[in-house]
């Protein structure tokens, strides 16, 4: 089995910490006060020392290394043993994983200088490339316990699983792209119902089609 390579490790471990940099980096200039909680229209409903911001940064970019760690070592530690076929596949996935963390991170010290968060304009769009991004992988997972479209019918049938991925990534990429314009074009509270409208139906389908597909070869 092909190992991990460090340089990947190298670069994920850089990648965590960008959040840290900018972190550090901003830190003096910010005030003693900060907001450290947004409700859902992007404003402050929580304040505190501006040191409580260090450690949800900290955090996140430590669970950010272990997915990657998690998700790039499948092949040995996945009961089912299928995800030594592909450890490529699941390298990139982690990748994407832990830039998307990142990301997120990046706005969590962002709003602390701002004082407010655009989720509309920020989150909904970083959202919507996860999951159109995620979809591009789709249709090569093979059955496993930890990444993909996990059903307890997917997971017990590798046809359903197949024919699941498969629809799931014809559903996540125009998806995540639809997500992404309306955020753009939509007023905040439109654009934050049609986002939670449409991640219904992307993953409200293929779970029921999971089930069904189920019942259709089980009788």
């Amino acid at each position: 089995m092909k190992q991990s390579s460090p340089v990947h490790a190298i670069v994920v471990v850089l990648i965590a910490l960008i959040p840290l940099l900018y972190a550090g980096y901003i830190y003096p200039t910010l005030p003693e006060t900060i907001p450290l909680h947004f409700n859902w229209e992007g404003k402050p409903d929580r304040f505190d020392h501006k040191s409580e911001l260090w450690f949800p940064v900290i955090l996140l970019s430590v669970v950010s290394i272990f997915v990657y760690l998690l998700v790039s070592n499948l092949s040995r530690i996945d009961p089912k043993k299928t995800a030594g076929q592909s450890p490529e596949l699941y390298k990139k996935i982690a990748i994407v994983i832990t830039v998307f963390l990142c990301a997120i991170n990046l706005i969590i010290v962002h709003s602390a200088v701002s004082g407010s968060v655009q989720f509309s304009k920020l989150m909904l769009p970083l959202m919507g490339l996860f999951f159109s991004v995620l979809g591009n992988y789709m249709h090569s997972i093979k059955p496993n316990y930890f990444v993909g479209f996990r059903t307890p019918w997917t997971l017990e049938n590798e046809d359903n699983w197949r024919k699941t991925h498969q629809l799931v990534g014809k559903l996540w990429v125009p998806g995540g792209i639809l997500l992404m314009l309306l955020a753009f074009i939509l007023p905040e509270k439109a654009a934050i119902i049609a986002f939670f409208t449409i991640l219904l139906c992307i993953v409200f389908i293929p779970a029921v089609y999971s089930y069904l597909y189920f019942k259709k070869n089980s009788r």
